[in-house]
């Protein structure tokens, strides 16, 4: 039951934290618009999405994720999530329509745009996540 659970709502969470991650390295664009040879970033949210997906449940059905190095026998072992924000998406160059003369590639109009894209998608997922929880606590209640 809990399995069905966690895969229903897998994707959305990937989704999510994607997004999130997405937003700061959008942030972080914009905060550097005027730094001299600053390149602008972004991340394939398609690709990223289907790989953190396709690998978020191993195949003995727990979830995948990083291991702490622990430096003594006596801690325990922990794992964190699955996905762990930008740090593991592939974060790529942006190529400027329009290169600055001190190398900064920040184009704020297209930084602004998907900015602002990025935050409604972001709504969006957090909509049909939460319509998904509701129905699913409805379906549980007794009439």
């Amino acid at each position: 039951m809990l399995d069905q659970l966690e895969s229903a709502f897998n994707y959305h969470q990937q989704a999510l934290g994607l997004r999130q991650s997405r937003h700061e390295v959008l942030a972080a664009n914009i905060a550097n618009a005027d730094t001299p040879n600053y390149k602008a970033r972004d991340i394939d949210f398609a690709n990223e999405l289907k790989k953190a997906v396709d690998g978020g449940v191993s195949q003995q059905g727990s979830q995948g994720g990083l291991t702490l190095a622990r430096t003594s026998g006596q801690h325990l072992a922990g794992a964190g999530p699955a996905w762990q924000g930008a740090g593991n998406a592939a974060l790529l160059y942006r190529i400027p329509s329009q290169p600055s003369l001190d190398g900064n590639t920040v184009e704020m109009d297209r930084e602004r745009t998907q900015f602002a894209d990025n935050a409604v998608r972001y709504q969006a997922a957090l909509t049909i996540m939460n319509r998904r929880i509701q129905g699913l606590k409805n379906a549980m209640q007794p009439e």
